[in-house]
C-alpha cells in the first residue's frame, strides 16, 4: 500500500463542476437495488452456510430502536415518534424473538466484534430495558473483550445515571446528535438542545470510561449561514470529540414528510452551504482532526485514523468502521445486515415485523446475493472510499480479471477527471489527489454498473 496522503485541496469550482447526486456507498450495491426474490428463506440459508470454505468470520450487531420523543424535521430515519414507553416494552420482546431466530440458524462463531445501537433514540429505552436488552443479545451471543460496541445517543434525553448505565453494560463508544447549536437553527428544525446537557453527557461518558466519543453536526439546514455555524464549530471543538461527522442535509420532502415543515426558503443557497463546509474542515484540521473521508473527521490517535493508516479501514452501513471483514446481522424494523456475499433488510413497520416474529420466521422484506462483477465493483468503490487509491495489480489477482480491458469504459471515464485534477492513473496505481478527496463519491460512481445502465438519479442526494 502506498502512503496515504493525509492533506487534501478544497477547490470550490471543481465541486461545483463534479457536485452532481449519487450514492454514498454504505454498502454496493446499494439498498435501492435489493430485490423481493432474496427472501427470509434465502437469508436463512446464507445463515446456514456461513462457514462454507472454511471461513467464519466475526460478528457485527446493529439493532435498530425506533423510537423518538419528538420529531426532528430533518430526519430522514425510520422512527416512530411516540410518548408511550409501554411500546419498546413490547418490541423488546420481538427483539428477543428475533435475536434467538438468528442465533438457531447461524453456523459459526456467534462472538461479536462490533455492535451498535441505532434509531431513532435507542436512549428512549427505560433503564430496565436496556438492561433486558443487553442479557437478551448476551444469552445468544458472546461479546468479545476487545470489542467495539457502541450506541447513539440525544443529549436532551440521558443523564449522568443512564451513560453510567450504558458504560457498565458495555458500551465503550458513543455518538452523539448535536447538528448545530444555533438557537435560530434549532428552533427551525425542532431540535433545541443545550451546549451545557452535551457537555453534561460527553463528560460523564468519558468519566464512564467511553474510549471513543463522536459527533453528529448537519450543514445546509434552514438559517445556517456561516457566522452561526462558526459559532457551533467554536463549540464543538471545545467539546473536543474523537470523531465528527459532518453530513450535508438532503433536503427531499417528497421522500421524508418530516422534511415538509421545514421552509425552504430559510434553507442556505448553494453557494452558501459550500462556504459553511468548507469553513468546517479549515477549522476542524486546524484543530488537530484527521480528515478521513467523505464526511469523516477523527483526531490522529482514535481508531479510525489509525485504522485508515494501517490500511485497514472500512465502510458498512454506519459509515466508517475499525472492522474490516465481518458479518453483520440486523436486528429490528427496517434494519439492513450483510452475511457472506449477500445483503438483507428488515420489514418496515412494526405490524410487519410482528406478524413475522410470531410466525417464526426471520423479518426479512428483500435483499441481494451478490454476483461475482458486484463483488469485485464492491472492492473497488471500498479501496477507493477508505483509502483514496486501488491497487490494480491486487485487483486481478484477487478476482483474476484483466482490468484495463474489463473497465476500459471507465478508464475512459477516468481520464476526464485525470485531466481536471482529481486522480492520476498510473500502471499499478490509481491515486485520487488531494484536490479529488472531497468528490471520492463521484469517482466511485463511474464503477457503479448499476448507475451506467440507470441515469435515473434524483433518488439521491448531491454529493457536496
Amino acid at each position: 500500500m502506498q502512503s496515504i496522503p493525509q492533506e487534501f485541496i478544497f477547490d470550490p469550482q471543481l465541486i461545483r463542476r463534479f457536485d452532481v447526486s449519487g450514492p454514498r456507498y454504505t454498502s454496493y450495491p446499494t439498498a435501492d437495488r435489493f430485490v423481493e426474490a432474496f427472501n427470509a428463506d434465502a437469508y436463512q440459508a446464507w445463515l446456514g452456510r456461513r462457514t462454507v470454505g472454511a471461513i467464519s468470520r466475526p460478528l457485527s450487531l446493529y439493532v435498530h430502536i425506533p423510537f423518538c420523543n419528538t420529531i426532528c424535521y430533518y430526519c430522514g430515519c425510520n422512527k416512530i415518534i411516540t410518548k408511550d414507553h409501554g411500546r419498546s416494552a413490547k418490541y423488546i420482546h420481538y427483539l428477543g424473538k428475533e435475536l434467538a431466530l438468528h442465533a438457531a440458524a447461524l453456523d459459526g462463531t456467534h462472538e461479536a466484534i462490533q455492535m451498535h445501537w441505532g434509531g431513532g433514540t435507542p436512549t428512549f429505552l427505560s433503564h430496565e430495558e436496556i438492561v433486558m436488552l443487553m442479557e437478551t443479545i448476551r444469552s445468544h451471543f458472546g461479546l468479545l473483550p476487545n470489542g467495539e460496541y457502541s450506541i447513539e445517543v440525544d443529549p436532551r434525553k440521558v443523564d449522568s445515571a443512564t451513560v453510567q448505565l450504558l458504560g457498565r453494560q458495555g458500551f465503550n463508544r458513543m455518538s452523539v446528535g448535536v447538528q448545530d447549536f444555533d438557537p435560530a437553527v434549532q428552533l427551525a428544525v425542532n431540535r433545541v438542545q443545550s451546549f451545557e446537557e452535551t457537555q453534561g453527557v460527553i463528560e460523564a461518558a468519558r468519566d464512564s470510561g467511553f474510549k471513543s466519543i463522536s459527533v453528529d453536526l448537519i450543514y445546509g439546514l434552514p438559517k445556517q449561514n456561516v457566522i452561526s455555524f462558526n459559532r457551533t464549530l467554536d463549540q464543538v471543538i471545545q467539546l473536543g470529540p474523537d470523531r465528527l461527522s459532518l453530513y450535508s442535509y438532503a433536503h427531499l420532502p417528497g421522500h421524508f414528510k418530516p422534511q415538509r415543515r421545514i421552509h425552504e426558503a430559510e434553507l442556505p443557497s448553494a453557494d452558501a452551504k459550500l462556504q459553511i463546509l468548507q469553513l468546517a474542515i479549515r477549522r476542524l484540521t486546524e484543530a488537530g482532526y484527521v480528515f478521513i473521508g467523505m464526511d469523516h473527521f477523527a483526531k490522529p490517535d482514535d481508531e479510525l485514523a489509525v485504522a485508515q493508516r494501517r490500511g485497514r479501514l472500512h465502510r458498512n452501513f454506519q459509515g466508517y468502521s475499525t472492522h474490516a471483514d465481518t458479518d453483520l446481522l440486523a436486528i429490528g424494523v427496517s434494519s439492513i445486515g450483510r452475511m457472506g456475499p449477500t445483503y438483507s433488510q428488515n420489514v418496515r413497520t412494526l405490524e410487519e415485523y410482528y406478524d413475522y416474529l410470531d410466525r417464526d420466521q426471520l423479518p426479512v422484506m428483500r435483499g441481494l446475493e451478490l454476483s461475482a462483477d458486484d463483488l469485485l465493483r464492491r472492492s473497488i468503490i471500498q479501496a477507493l472510499m477508505c483509502h483514496f487509491e486501488l491497487s490494480i495489480e491486487s485487483v486481478e489477482i484477487a478476482h483474476l480479471i484483466d482490468f484495463r480491458s474489463y473497465f476500459s469504459q471507465e478508464l475512459a471515464e477516468l481520464r476526464d477527471m485525470e485531466k481536471a485534477g482529481l486522480l492520476e492513473i498510473g500502471d499499478q496505481w490509481i491515486t485520487i489527489l488531494p484536490r479529488g478527496r472531497m468528490l471520492v463519491r463521484v469517482i466511485a460512481m463511474v464503477f457503479d454498473r448499476y448507475l451506467r445502465n440507470d441515469r435515473e438519479r434524483t433518488r439521491y442526494s448531491k454529493v457536496i
